[in-house]
């Protein structure tokens, strides 16, 4: 294979230390190269001893592998003089059998030399910073969701039915009654009638829910849960106050994906940290599927199809996309609604979400692409596009309900 880079090293990173191999010409023989292998330190004084030594053997190319999160510090470092790339795990497997630091260190720097692994994609720092953010956010609204269930579980203990009549617990009314129950209220009938505006229509509900056998012990933990969850929530709102002062520079991406059905400004604004806004870095809208893991997987062999699940990808961004997803098959009159029901009816309801995802992205990368806003095709655009095959499938399922129809066209002008 030719050789792209005569001076090559890869890193094979740990918590600790850096394994870390340098490939470079045999000056004994033409077209041999000898690796040396050197162990440095994961601290920030080590790692510029490592960039010193990379500079002194005029390497041209690095090559690391993305493990967890101790890639950073040396990504970050090397390449302010170093030509860098981050490559994902999954692509640079060594063989079975040879799997050790410094033979995972040779191999990355055999392949870099080769130019046989693709770069990974590492935004920027801002877009870094606007990561952290949306991402420290999601998991503490995770939280604080799981902090609402420890509540409702705790009250199926106590006898107390309220999230069988409160649709959120945590609302004005479900935090009246909450309150009350710990300042040490028992009465059903007095706690139902803290009921506000359109929950008194239920309060003879709210009778017989609220009571139960609320003690001591059920108070003191339902006062801890309320607590956490009101701390929980006042961190969320400093996150997404810092949000939207990061998001300044991405406020035109934003507009444009509030247009897309389903997508609402905290999904926007997850989709723009993660993807960073630009899509120079994609060349194609199948080339941001795929990245984002909404493509499906080929496992082909012997003739036979096996799973064709779609891979890993991002968390967030396609948990992100799996929110619009529901919302907009939820939307009335729109294309996305209209895909999510053909392809329940024979893939079903996960399938048919995945499906929609994959159209949102798709629709994101030509607008952020071409700047302009979402196009809605309708909910009738599969009946439009083929008005024939619907009357047959309309046909068909009358004929199977037992009636026999005749089709009599109406002029245009009728």
């Amino acid at each position: 294979m030719d050789v792209l880079h005569e001076r090559c090293a890869g890193i094979d990173i740990s918590k600790r230390d850096a394994k870390v191999c340098v490939r470079t010409p045999s000056p004994k023989r033409k077209g041999m190269f000898t690796q040396q292998t050197v162990t440095f330190g994961a601290t920030t004084n080590a790692i510029l001893d490592l960039r010193e030594h990379l500079l002194d053997a005029d390497v041209t190319l690095v090559v690391m592998e993305a493990t967890g999160d101790y890639w950073k510090p040396f990504y970050y470092l090397l390449t302010e003089e170093l030509n860098v790339i981050l490559v994902n795990a999954r692509q640079v497997k060594n063989l079975p059998g040879r799997k050790t630091d410094v033979s995972d260190a040779a191999w990355l720097a055999q392949l870099g030399s080769h130019g046989l692994v693709r770069a990974s994609f590492v935004p920027p720092q801002p877009v870094r910073e606007l990561r952290d953010l949306t991402r420290a956010r999601t998991q503490l609204t995770r939280e604080r969701a799981q902090v609402a269930q420890r509540l409702e579980k705790l009250l199926e203990d106590a006898g107390i039915k309220l999230s069988a009549v409160v649709s959120d617990l945590m609302g004005v009314s479900g935090r009246a009654m909450l309150q009350a129950l710990i300042d040490g209220q028992r009465d059903p009938h007095i706690l139902a009638d803290l009921a506000k505006r359109r929950m008194r229509s239920k309060i003879p509900e709210l009778s017989q829910a609220l009571t139960g056998r609320f003690r001591e012990h059920h108070a003191f933990l339902t006062r801890l849960y309320l607590d956490q969850y009101d701390h929980l929530s006042g961190a969320i709102n400093q996150l997404t106050a810092r949000v939207e002062e990061a998001m300044t520079p991405f406020r035109p991406a934003l507009d444009l994906l509030d247009t897309i059905p389903g997508v609402n400004r905290a999904v926007a604004e997850v989709i723009v940290a993660e993807t960073g806004g630009d899509m120079a870095r994609f060349p194609s809208a199948k080339h941001l599927a795929s990245w984002a893991g909404l493509c499906p997987g080929h496992h082909e062999s012997a003739g036979r199809v096996r799973s064709t699940r779609v891979r890993p990808g991002n968390p967030y961004l396609k948990g992100a996309l799996g929110m619009a997803a529901f919302g907009a098959a939820r939307t009335k009159d729109s294309f996305l609604q209209a895909r999510y029901k053909r392809l329940t009816a024979r893939r079903g309801p996960i399938k048919a979400l995945v499906a929609v995802e994959h159209s949102i992205i798709t629709a994101i990368w030509h607008m952020l692409n071409d700047n302009v806003p979402y196009h809605e095709l309708g909910g009738s655009y599969f009946t439009q596009r083929d008005p024939e095959r619907a009357a047959r499938r309309a046909v068909s399922r009358l004929n199977q309900l037992g009636y026999r129809v005749t089709l009599d066209p109406m002029d245009a002008a009728g």
